[in-house]
This record gives C-alpha cells, sequence and structure tokens, in this order.
C-alpha cells in the first residue's frame, strides 16, 4: 500500500549512513592519509576477498548438491556485506577520526560487488534456457511449454523467465 514510502524511507536512510560515513572521512582527511598505492591494495584486497567468497560458494553448493536455483541464490547471497549494516557496526567500533578510513574499504567492496554480481547475474541468466526466445513467452509472462523440452525445463522457476527478470 505504501511501497514507494517504504522504498524511499530505506533507500534515503542507507544514502544518508554512507554519505554521513563518507564525509566524516573527508573531513577528517582521508584523502590525505590514502595515497594511490594504498588505496589500490584497498582495491585489490576487495576484489580477492570477494573472488573468494563468490569462488568458495559456487563450489560448495555444487559439491553439496543443490540445486542451480539454489546455488544462484547462496553465491549471491554469500557476498552481501552491507553498507547500512557495516557502518554502524564500525562506528560503534573505531574512533571517530578513524571512522572515514574504516569506512573506505567497504565502499570500495560495496561498488566492486554491484558491479560483479550484475556480470554474475547475466551470466546466469543467458545459461537459464538454451534456446530461450522471446516469442516463447506465455501471455502471463512465462515461458510457454512447448513439445520436446525436458522437465525440468518445463518447471517453473529461473530458466522459464527472461534473462534478467526478477534477478534485482
Amino acid at each position: 500500500r505504501h511501497k514507494w514510502i517504504t522504498f524511499l524511507v530505506d533507500r534515503g536512510s542507507i544514502l544518508l549512513i554512507v554519505y554521513t560515513a563518507f564525509s566524516e572521512g573527508v573531513v577528517d582527511g582521508i584523502w590525505l592519509r590514502v595515497d594511490l598505492m594504498s588505496l589500490a591494495g584497498v582495491i585489490l584486497a576487495d576484489l580477492g576477498l570477494l573472488s573468494l567468497v563468490l569462488a568458495t560458494t559456487t563450489v560448495l553448493s555444487r559439491r553439496l548438491g543443490f540445486s542451480r536455483e539454489d546455488e544462484i541464490a547462496i553465491v549471491f547471497c554469500g557476498s552481501k556485506k552491507s553498507l547500512a549494516s557495516g557502518i554502524p557496526m564500525i562506528n560503534v567500533l573505531f574512533p571517530a577520526p578513524m571512522v572515514g578510513l574504516m569506512v573506505l574499504p567497504l565502499i570500495f567492496f560495496s561498488q566492486i560487488q554491484l558491479m560483479v554480481c550484475a556480470m554474475l547475474a547475466r551470466r546466469y541468466a543467458r545459461r537459464a534456457e538454451p534456446g530461450w526466445a522471446r516469442s516463447e513467452l506465455a501471455p502471463d509472462g512465462r515461458v510457454a511449454p512447448r513439445a520436446g523440452r525436458s522437465p525440468s525445463a518445463r518447471r517453473v522457476g529461473l530458466g522459464d523467465e527472461p534473462p534478467g527478470a526478477g534477478v534485482f
């Protein structure tokens, strides 16, 4: 009923939390204390950590025999670290002058994660249903059953939606 208001309050509060933390860092001179090599090291560490988590969740979900749909959920949920929950924890754990410096890796991780997960979502969507075509869509938006399709391809799920539908 109040979906739009809830959306604005949710996203607005996250934006304010991130903006406040980042602004504190700028005021505290974070860009004067972090040189280019250190920044590159933080970005490489974030990339390494995200790669490790994505690889681990992918391998474990496959070895443990989860379905493809469960694998997708495990991979995407396993790497999620929220700025909205991370920044308040940093505020509690570290003194005010260090908050900006501590938030920097989290902000970079979040941005890298969004870009990498968007690429993964497109990749999973492309592999969802070989031969998928818009002409196969039924009036309700689902893939219409056709003769010769395997039972698993007829199941309602990720493979029955157009690439990118419902990913975010």
